[in-house]
């Protein structure tokens, strides 16, 4: 299986299509600009996820860690992880998520982090939030693809080891 059918089947977006993600505060002002309506998101391709979805969690993720070239980094994120249940009524409006925000700021630390959006099809996966929109009757939330990278390039291109570079 080639990594463009994988890409079809599991809802992520080309390559060219990854967007960089939203900010807890334009996230927030986003909400608070439309708090009844409902929330729809839509995966990379443009379909939308299950529309009772719910928000389960609101939380700062951190990750520490070695690049293969030895650099010490770190990110951090706000993540919201999702969870379709067997509620096939409910639905989340701009107001509730902008709720969890709030019982959430005390763990968030500021509101500068770029939001992913955590939801399990086969596995669990994760998307940056790339932007929210005002449609007539919701209010949209356009998920963005992720992707891996190597961050010592410099060390790991075949140029740079053909040279006596190398990390992995």
């Amino acid at each position: 299986m080639n990594s463009d059918s994988t890409k079809e089947t599991c809802g992520c977006a080309a390559p060219e299509a990854f967007a960089p993600g939203m900010t807890v505060s334009a996230l927030k002002a986003a909400l608070a600009a439309a708090p009844d309506l409902p929330l729809t998101a839509l995966w990379p391709d443009g379909d939308p996820i299950e529309a009772h979805f719910h928000v389960t969690e609101v939380g700062r993720v951190q990750k520490d860690f070695v690049d293969c070239g030895g650099t010490v980094r770190r990110t951090v994120t706000c993540l919201l992880q999702t969870w379709v249940g067997d509620d096939t009524e409910h639905r989340i409006t701009a107001g509730k998520l902008l709720k969890a925000f709030e019982h959430a700021a005390p763990i968030l630390g500021g509101d500068d982090l770029p939001v992913e959006l955590e939801y399990e099809a086969c596995n669990v996966i994760q998307f940056t939030v790339a932007a929210v929109e005002r449609e007539a009757a919701r209010l949209v939330m356009r998920l963005g693809g992720k992707h891996t990278d190597c961050l010592a390039k410099e060390l790991c291109v075949p140029s740079a080891r053909a040279a006596g570079g190398g990390c992995c």
